[in-house]
């Protein structure tokens, strides 16, 4: 998930999480199941992602709460920005997964459709993308979107 990250604006929160999100809330990521037990794992470093569509979600859970550091670490060397520029008007609110191709444990590449829906300065939005990943250093990372709408 590629959305806002060439922005020059950042909000004064940037790299925090939001005060909304804690251990015990469900996972942004839409699984039946804590954020400390589901994406909170992955972004406190204790689990990888084992498929391309665990690490998408925890990507998008991360953009969430505004877990810079994750987003990073998780994008490929190549195609990683400087830094991602969090919009403070947009709110991510539901993430739609609509295909998966390959991208288990006995894959070397992956990509993962998937329909974001958010809230920009309080309009809906969505965000409709096919994101690339491969394995790089034995872990999943996020390369590029293959296409955007």
């Amino acid at each position: 998930m590629s959305r806002r990250t060439t922005r020059p604006r950042r909000s004064a929160t940037a790299g925090t999480r939001p005060s909304a999100i804690t251990a015990d809330s469900p996972c942004p990521c839409g699984l039946p199941a804590t954020y400390a037990d589901c994406c909170g794992r992955l972004h406190a470093g204790t689990v990888a992602a084992p498929t391309c569509e665990a690490l998408m979600r925890s990507r998008y859970a991360a953009f969430v709460v505004r877990d810079e550091a994750y987003l990073l670490r998780t994008w490929h060397p190549d195609t990683r920005p400087p830094a991602v520029g969090f919009d403070p008007g947009m709110r991510w609110v539901r993430l739609e997964i609509l295909e998966t191709t390959d991208g288990s444990a006995f894959h070397s590449t992956g990509t993962v459709t998937f329909r974001a829906h958010c809230t920009d300065g309080g309009r809906p939005d969505s965000l409709h993308e096919k994101s690339r990943f491969v394995r790089y250093e034995g872990a999943w990372v996020y390369t590029v979107p293959v296409f955007v709408d």
